[in-house]
């Protein structure tokens, strides 16, 4: 996965954490979206579905702990990588935060070449999960990436390469709204140069060749077809 397909969510009740943290991490590529307390975390990690989220523990409204533990319920977000980047550096509550859901716990301060660093090694983890989810099973489908099989109620379905490419992206996150360039960078990359009516035409003949309610299901798509 590229750096600028990757989006970090900062979450944080002091504006200068969020700008300082947040530029040094925009400076390496990475998408960066903010939130300044537990209950916006959850609303922007629902919507933009980020593949990390560095999030402080002393915040009003809703604290990390509590933000940690709602998002680790929720289906969507099952895989997203949680740390704590906190001022907190008593054991017991880094065991909290650990209990709580996250996969490490930073402590402030801490110089930003370090956390850039830090930042690094948690999304190595996103890579050995992309090696090891090459199936699917999304609303009765099974999805093999590997074999480029997609078996429904027993039956394979065929399709060609770039349906099927387009077909798993879209299922790997179901509800999320993809852009247009985002489907383009990530199915057809720099091979060849197309429009965005190419995308329309391959989802018209993956609602053809798949149930539409099915498909509908997945929604993956955030723009109406023409036609």
């Amino acid at each position: 996965m590229k750096k600028k397909d990757i989006t970090i969510l900062l979450v944080d009740d002091e504006q200068d954490i969020l700008e300082i943290v947040g530029y040094n991490l925009e400076q390496e590529g990475y998408q960066i979206i903010t939130a300044s307390d537990g209950k916006e975390a959850i609303a922007k990690a629902k919507k933009h579905l980020p593949q990390l989220i560095i999030m402080d523990v002393m915040m009003p409204e809703m604290d990390g702990m509590e933000a940690c533990e709602n998002i680790r319920k929720l289906p969507e977000l099952s895989n997203v990588i949680i740390t704590f980047l906190t001022a907190r550096s008593e054991d017991y509550s880094q065991v909290a935060g650990f209990d709580a859901g996250a996969d490490d716990y930073i402590t402030k301060p801490i110089k930003p070449k370090l956390l850039v660093s830090k930042v690094k090694a948690l999304l190595r983890r996103l890579k050995e999960d992309e090696k090891s989810t090459e199936t699917l099973n999304v609303a009765g489908i099974e999805i093999n990436r590997e074999e480029y099989k997609i078996i429904k109620d027993g039956k394979e379905i065929v399709l060609p390469r770039k349906e099927f490419e387009l077909f798993y992206l879209l299922a790997s996150k179901p509800g999320k709204v993809f852009k247009r360039e985002e489907i383009l960078d990530k199915v057809w990359g720099n091979e060849v140069i197309v429009g965005g009516r190419t995308i329309d035409v391959h989802i018209r003949k993956l609602r053809e060749k798949i149930d539409e309610d099915l498909f509908k299901t997945i929604k993956g798509v955030g723009y109406k077809l023409e036609g």
